[in-house]
């Protein structure tokens, strides 16, 4: 398994959670906030990249569910990390 795949077997898992949510807008916002708070910098430039190549989200036999390709890809301004300012 390469890392993309852990990556999106973690962003499903916090997917299924949010994907019971009765609002699906609810559940989407949810995904990214846990993605922005929990996932390292490195981990969501990996993804975001990876879905630059890759945009349906599927790697092989896996794949990112429906839910969670949506929250990445509409919120993907707010999950890039800022660049270090160097003075």
């Amino acid at each position: 398994m390469n890392n993309v795949d852990h990556l999106i077997r973690q962003a499903n898992r916090i997917g299924n959670f949010f994907e019971a949510m009765p609002d699906r807008a609810e559940g989407i916002e949810g995904i990214a906030n846990h993605i922005q708070k929990f996932w390292e910098p490195r981990m969501r430039i990996a993804m975001l990249d990876f879905l630059e190549t890759q945009p349906n989200g599927q790697s092989g036999e896996t794949g990112l569910s429906d839910i969670v390709l949506t929250a990445i890809t509409q919120n993907k301004q707010r999950l890039t990390p800022k660049a270090s300012i160097i003075n």
